[in-house]
């Protein structure tokens, strides 16, 4: 059985650091691609980052540019979301998914697993 658990979320203040923590069990993650996604109360889900088989990069969003960082560690099986200078628009569910293919040139929906989501919220 196919696994993904996010972890690191919480209540920061703006300006604030946090990791977040992709952690998978069932598959081999080095022969996997892994998205990051991020859904704000009341907008569609955003697609952040993908991070490919060989640690290819493909961003996907300006807001988020400069400020986040997506990582992994095959020998952990986990992946990571690095997040700096938080702000209020930051405010969502943050999500991990992990697909077989290779990063898309643009975000979609078409991926193998997903986490059940880590709540980050950004307020003084």
């Amino acid at each position: 059985q196919v696994q993904l658990v996010e972890s690191g979320g919480g209540l920061v203040q703006p300006g604030s650091s946090l990791r977040l923590s992709c952690v998978v069990s069932g598959l081999n993650l080095e022969n996997y691609s892994v998205g990051w996604f991020r859904q704000a109360p009341g907008k569609e889900r955003e697609g952040l980052f993908c991070i490919n088989q060989r640690n290819g990069r493909q961003y996907y969003s300006d807001a988020v540019s400069g400020r986040f960082a997506a990582l992994r560690d095959n020998a952990k099986n986990a992946a990571y979301l690095q997040m700096n200078a938080l702000n209020a628009d930051d405010t969502a569910v943050y999500s991990c998914a992990v697909r077989h293919s290779s990063c898309p040139r643009q975000p979609d929906p078409f991926y193998d697993y997903w986490g059940q989501g880590t709540q980050v919220t950004v307020s003084s």
